[in-house]
C-alpha cells in the first residue's frame, strides 16, 4: 500500500512536470507562430489619446521591439468611439485596437458590441502570471471580464491651484470651494461633455449630492471650457486660481520650474480619487489580427506598460515596475486607503453618464 502511494505520488510529479513543460511549450509555439505571421501583416493599426509623449513612444518602441509598423491614430476617446461606429456602418473595419478611457470603452465599445474578447488572446505567461500583478490576476473590470483589460491604476488631481492667490490652507474642504471670494475665480473642463470634466463633476456629484454641484457650478460663476490649455493659462495667470481640469502634465512642468502653481489631490472630506487612465480593447474584425495580439500582450508586459506608464504619467498596475522611479509619491496609491474609483464598470455605465445628463440640463448646455 505504502509503495503504490508512493508510485501514485510519483506519477503525478512526473505527470505535473510534464504538463508544466507542455504549457511551457504551447505558449512559445503559440507566441513563435503569432509573431511570425503578424510581420507578415506588416501593420498594426491603433487608436489612442493625442499626448504627444505617447504618440512618440508607443510607435517607435514597438516596431523597435518587433520590427512591424504601428499606425497610431491620435484623438480624444469621444471622438474615436464616434469614429468607429461611422466606419462600421459603413462597413469599413480598419481598427485592430483601442486605448482609451472607461466611458468610451464602457458605454461606446463595449455596449455596442464593438469589442472582441481579449483575455483569450493574452499569451506570454509574463502577462497572464497573477504574481507579477498588484490585484494578484491581470483586471478585466467589464462584467464578462473578458473584454476591456486595465493596466494602470493612479491617483488622480482633484483640482489645481495657484498658490499666489490661494493660502495654503485655505481649501480644506469641498465646501471651502463655495466661499464668496471664489465667485467667478474657479474653472472646469466641460462637464456637460464625456471625459476628464464630466468624470470629475460627477464623482463630486456622487460624493456630495445635486445641490452642492449647483452651487458649485451655477451659483459660483465658473468659467467652463473645453480647452485645457485655457484653464492652464487661468491658473498660471491667476485670472482663474482653482482649475478642475487643467492640463496635469503642463502643470506638473511649470511647478517644477519654480511657477506659483499646486496640484491637490486631496481633502479632508474625501481622501481621493483613483483612475485607470486609457484602458485596452480589441477591436472585432480586426484587419491584422496577429499583429493586434501582440500588440495587446506587448503592453500588458513589463516593457509595454512601463513606456505607456512614463509617456501618459500613469501609475502601471504591474507590480514588477518601480513606479516611484518616475512618478510622484502623490500619486502612486496607498495601502488601506478607501479610494473613489472613476473607472468603475458601475458608476460609468449608470451613474456617471446619468450625472452628465443632469449636468447639462443644470448648465442648460
Amino acid at each position: 500500500m505504502v509503495m503504490n502511494k508512493a508510485l501514485v505520488a510519483g506519477m503525478t510529479i512526473l505527470l505535473s512536470s510534464h504538463a508544466a513543460l507542455a504549457q511551457s511549450s504551447d505558449w512559445r509555439k503559440t507566441w513563435d507562430e503569432t509573431l511570425a505571421a503578424a510581420k507578415k501583416e506588416g501593420k498594426v493599426v491603433v487608436a489612442g489619446p493625442p499626448d504627444t509623449q505617447v504618440r512618440q513612444a508607443l510607435p517607435a518602441s514597438f516596431e523597435a521591439r518587433y520590427g512591424i509598423k504601428m499606425e497610431y491614430i491620435s484623438g480624444r476617446g469621444s471622438d474615436q468611439g464616434a469614429k468607429l461606429r461611422r466606419e462600421r456602418e459603413a462597413g469599413i473595419y480598419a481598427v485592430d485596437a483601442v486605448l482609451a478611457g472607461s466611458q468610451t470603452m464602457f458605454t461606446v465599445l463595449h455596449r455596442e458590441k464593438m469589442l472582441a474578447p481579449l483575455k483569450p488572446e493574452l499569451i506570454l505567461p509574463e502577462v497572464t502570471g497573477g504574481t507579477n500583478w498588484k490585484r494578484g490576476s491581470l483586471w478585466f473590470p467589464d462584467p464578462e471580464q473578458q473584454y476591456v483589460l486595465r493596466i494602470f491604476n493612479t491617483v488622480r488631481e482633484a483640482f489645481m491651484v495657484n498658490t499666489k492667490e490661494v493660502r495654503d490652507g485655505e481649501i480644506r474642504k469641498y465646501s471651502d470651494l463655495l466661499a464668496p471670494k471664489w465667485k467667478g475665480k474657479i474653472s472646469f473642463l466641460d462637464p456637460a461633455r464625456s471625459g476628464t470634466g464630466s468624470n470629475q463633476v460627477a464623482m463630486i456629484y456622487e460624493q456630495f449630492g445635486e445641490d452642492f454641484v449647483k452651487k458649485l457650478l451655477v451659483d459660483q460663476n465658473p468659467m467652463i471650457s473645453r480647452e485645457r490649455r485655457q484653464l492652464t493659462d487661468g491658473v498660471l495667470r491667476g485670472s482663474y486660481p482653482i482649475s478642475f481640469g487643467a492640463e496635469d502634465g503642463e502643470m506638473e512642468r511649470l511647478e517644477a520650474e519654480g511657477h506659483p502653481v499646486k496640484t491637490i489631490y486631496s481633502l479632508e472630506d474625501m481622501p481621493g480619487s483613483i483612475s485607470g487612465g486609457n484602458m485596452i480593447g480589441l477591436v472585432d474584425r480586426a484587419p491584422h489580427p496577429n499583429a493586434a495580439r501582440v500588440f495587446v500582450n506587448w503592453m500588458a508586459s513589463k516593457e509595454g506598460n512601463e513606456i505607456y506608464g512614463r509617456a501618459l504619467k500613469m501609475v502601471p498596475a504591474r507590480n514588477d515596475i518601480d513606479a516611484s522611479s518616475f512618478m510622484p509619491p502623490e500619486i502612486i496609491p496607498k495601502p488601506g486607503v478607501n479610494y473613489f474609483d472613476v473607472f468603475d464598470y458601475n458608476f460609468t455605465v449608470t451613474g456617471k453618464e446619468e450625472i452628465r445628463l443632469r449636468v447639462k440640463e443644470l448648465l442648460r448646455r
